[in-house]
């Protein structure tokens, strides 16, 4: 059996993710200008495309409105 990173957990995760970026009122323009990242490294994250480390996560929890890290890996 082939692995994927789309298991159901990684797209709860990738769900979560995308709805603290708009809670924040940032499109994933913003995001990126703010993690200094092109648009297309949003887009990739929130599609499952590109996986993030737990060093990305932290700036993402800072970014969106300081979500504690347990929301996302509840």
């Amino acid at each position: 059996m082939a692995k994927t990173i789309h298991t159901q957990e990684y797209k709860q995760f990738i769900d979560k993710l995308k709805k603290a970026r708009l809670s924040a009122g940032l499109t994933q323009k913003d995001a990126a200008g703010k993690l200094n990242k092109p648009q297309s490294y949003i887009s990739k994250v929130e599609s499952g495309q590109q996986r993030i480390d737990v060093v990305e996560l932290n700036k993402f929890t800072k970014l969106y409105s300081k979500k504690d890290l347990n929301f996302f890996i509840e």
